[in-house]
């Protein structure tokens, strides 16, 4: 198990990632989605105990990264997105074996069975940079499961692959489920889709989504959405929104060939309009050819969940106005000294103007006394 508690990435002001938490469960295969600079690679980072947070912890089956990093390091597996191109491969399995600190007696048949496992027999003693790039996907897939790690890390696992290849690499990620705990990064969704039980998106630092991918489709889906193909020679099929109150909007798409059109009918609510269509579509004459629910994808829950956001996170806007505050005051607090140094200034200056008044006036009388005398002496 991975527990992640209000982790925090600083770099200056600057932060990278800000109080996330969640919970990966053993066994699970989780998606990490972001777009770029979002923080998806610095969070992958912290929990390989590669770099520290700057506030929070994170628990790997049981260990602190912190104060066990070694442990944790023991626990996982990490593919990186780039592919290896030195060694053979079943040298490069080796080295990996022995970066891991694999028993001798133990290294050989981890490595054979690793190699098994990606279905690399064929080409294990062909370099690795001769092969094509579905094999020197599966060569760092290889690296990464030798010694059994509990977790595994798989950074963009099906970039630059034929479909082909996808297919075999999804196939061979499910089969990790039986073993490992598996965290898998990529941009490509509909794979995330296909091949993950849960889901984590992350923007601007943090955690904005974690469900399953099928609850995120549908929680983004504001209206039901029918596709309908149908024959109306008397173009009766828009009139249907008379009498069946729950249609939104009926928009027309096409004429086909056949003289068959096409609809796009929108519904205020989730409840299913498909058998009250076709009865309704007999009474007036409609033939309908084909009729489908239009459901999102995980690319447009991924979008409209990170496009939906405001310009800054809450801790951004909340940071702000904290910071604001603090100018303020200290704006209001510089006024208040000013002020203050200004009235002491002007009492010293009306007391230096008293002073020389009372000396000037001082100076007079003591002339004028002289003057006095220097008359009478006369």
């Amino acid at each position: 198990m991975i527990e992640v508690k209000n982790v925090s990435k600083k770099y200056g002001k600057f932060y990278a990632v800000r109080d996330i938490s969640f919970t990966i469960k053993d066994g699970e295969i989780v998606g990490f989605l972001g777009r770029n600079g979002a923080g998806k690679s610095t969070t992958m980072n912290m929990i390989t105990g590669f770099i520290e947070p700057t506030e929070g912890s994170i628990i790997v089956n049981g260990y602190d990264v912190d104060r066990k990093p070694k442990k944790v390091k023991e626990q996982i597996g990490y593919m990186p997105e780039g592919t290896p191109l030195y060694y053979d491969v079943k040298e490069f399995v080796t080295y990996m074996a022995d970066l891991k600190l694999l028993p001798r007696k133990e290294r050989k048949t981890a490595v054979k069975k690793a190699i098994e496992e990606t279905g690399l027999e064929k080409v294990q003693n062909k370099l690795t940079k001769n092969l094509s790039r579905g094999y020197k996907q599966r060569v760092s897939m290889a690296g990464a499961i030798v010694g059994d790690p509990k977790i595994l890390i798989l950074d963009e696992p099906t970039v630059g692959l034929d479909p082909k290849q996808v297919i075999e690499i999804r196939e061979l990620i499910k089969s990790f489920r039986k073993n490992h705990t598996v965290i898998l990064s990529s941009h490509i969704l509909s794979e995330v889709s296909q091949i993950c039980e849960k889901v984590i998106i992350i923007d601007k630092g943090e955690v904005v989504a974690v469900d399953t991918p099928n609850n995120l489709e549908k929680e983004t889906t504001e209206n039901n959405v029918l596709r309908l193909t149908v024959e109306d020679e008397n173009d009766k099929f828009e009139t249907i929104k008379e009498y069946i109150s729950n249609i939104k909007e009926i928009k027309f798409v096409t004429k086909n060939d056949d003289k068959s059109k096409e609809y796009i009918v929108e519904t205020n609510s989730n409840e299913d309009i498909r058998k009250e269509m076709f009865s309704k579509c007999a009474e007036l004459g409609v033939v309908i050819l084909e009729m489908k629910k239009d459901t999102a994808s995980l690319e447009d829950a991924f979008i409209k969940i990170v496009e939906d956001r405001p310009e800054y996170s809450e801790k951004e806007i909340e940071k702000q106005e904290y910071e604001k505050e603090l100018e303020d005051l200290r704006k209001e607090i510089t006024e208040k000294k000013e002020a203050k140094e200004f009235k002491k200034q002007a009492k010293k200056e009306e007391k230096a103007r008293k002073k020389a008044a009372k000396e000037e006036q001082k100076a007079s009388k003591e002339a004028s006394k002289e003057e006095n005398q220097e008359g009478g002496d006369k």
